[in-house]
């Protein structure tokens, strides 16, 4: 298949934007990732989208966005995966470029989570569970996310604070993101005495839900338009895979094995190891997701993950950065278009656009989507290509 380039990126700040419609915030988006690309008009259109139906009231969004931004007649859909709605819309885009079928595929991921009240809103994610079984019996994401760091706390007798690092690595890494929802280093101290969500997390170990839009504008390389003013992005990899919905059916509630899965194909498609990679974008919905998608990567033993949190590993600096741009715990985590922001913050990273949050030489990039307890996984490599 041919090679597909990232050629425009855009986003809107991610915050509760009363004042702004799901329409508007998507053509924001939209606008800025063509601008970005010179002017390139997409061809397709893929939007990566969670809960418009139930919160905004509104469906069939691929026509909707379309229309408002200009682009009748052109091909469009919604995508939806939970959490991980945008990164698989990503993937269709990808995969329609690649075949020849699309010449330039528009992904953008939008959500609008502030136009319900905070109890609507816990309700329509848990949408992404098991309903039957999880979501009618009370069990919201949160929850379970809880039950998990419980259990995974006990069974390899992790310390107190020993996710902290987690989220005041985000926090730290969020200060230099203008687009972030919280732009402030977060002291140890100051985790200790937040209040707790569900128990052992507490309020810095659970991501802000939030509204926003991000896009990505996606051709191949020969169809790039004169003088182009980017380093060249590729999608050197692309994986998604699923597992049981439920967590309860699965053999072992602490191995995310769609992650891993999904980790070990994109980076085969890409010819690399997940060590060649420079920086990780991982799906830090709650702070235990960073531990066990770290072990599902790779990166370490099972029941070790939690380990990455201390000493500076995970820092800008470190070994492996990871939620470069403050992760989804300090960006702020807009439902399904979070896949959109994560892939348009790697791609800032490999540009040397990063600011203050800039990897230094940067060139390989993995980035990981979760729909609920990674019941869906989808990876992608990005690279720097010539």
């Amino acid at each position: 298949m041919s090679k597909v380039i990232i050629a425009g990126i855009g986003q809107t700040p991610v915050n509760e934007q009363w004042d702004v419609s799901l329409r508007e915030l998507g053509l924001q988006a939209i606008e800025a990732a063509m601008q970005d690309a010179g002017g390139l008009r997409p061809t397709a259109l893929y939007v990566g989208n969670m809960l418009a139906g139930t919160l905004s009231r509104q469906a069939h969004l691929g026509a909707l966005l379309a229309d408002f931004a200009g682009l009748i007649g052109i091909e469009a859909a919604t995508i939806e995966a939970a959490g991980a709605s945008a990164a698989m819309a990503l993937r269709v885009g990808m995969l329609a470029v690649a075949s020849g079928q699309v010449d330039a595929a528009l992904v953008l991921g939008v959500e609008k989570l502030s136009d319900q009240v905070p109890a609507q809103v816990e309700s329509a994610l848990a949408m992404g569970s098991d309903t039957d079984y999880e979501a009618e019996q009370g069990l919201t994401l949160t929850a379970q996310a809880a039950m998990i760091a419980q259990r995974y706390m006990h069974e390899y007798k992790v310390p107190e604070y020993g996710l902290a690092g987690f989220p005041l690595t985000a926090h730290a890494n969020g200060a230099h993101n203008p687009n972030a929802m919280f732009r402030k280093a977060v002291k140890p101290e100051t985790y200790a005495k937040a209040g707790m969500v569900s128990a052992p997390l507490n309020m810095f170990d659970v991501a802000p839900n939030a509204d926003g839009a991000a896009a990505l504008l996606l051709t191949r390389a020969d169809l790039l338009p004169s003088g182009f003013p980017h380093p060249l992005v590729e999608i050197a990899g692309s994986s998604a895979v699923t597992d049981t919905l439920a967590l309860h059916d699965r053999p072992d509630p602490l191995t995310f094995n769609a992650a891993r899965l999904s980790v070990e194909r994109a980076c085969a498609q890409a010819g690399i190891l997940p060590k060649d990679v420079d920086l990780f974008e991982l799906f830090d919905a709650f702070s235990i997701y960073s531990a066990l998608s770290l072990e599902a990567a790779g990166f370490s033993p099972k029941g070790e993950g939690w380990k990455w949190a201390q000493d500076g590993a995970i820092s800008l600096t470190g070994e492996l950065p990871i939620s470069t741009l403050g992760g989804l715990k300090a960006r702020g985590f807009p439902g399904g278009a979070t896949g959109a922001y994560q892939a348009v913050e790697a791609v800032l990273q490999l540009r040397g656009q990063a600011g203050g949050a800039q990897v230094k030489n940067a060139k390989t990039a993995l980035v990981q989507s979760l729909g609920g307890p990674a019941s869906t996984a989808v990876t992608h490599v990005l690279r720097i290509t010539g």
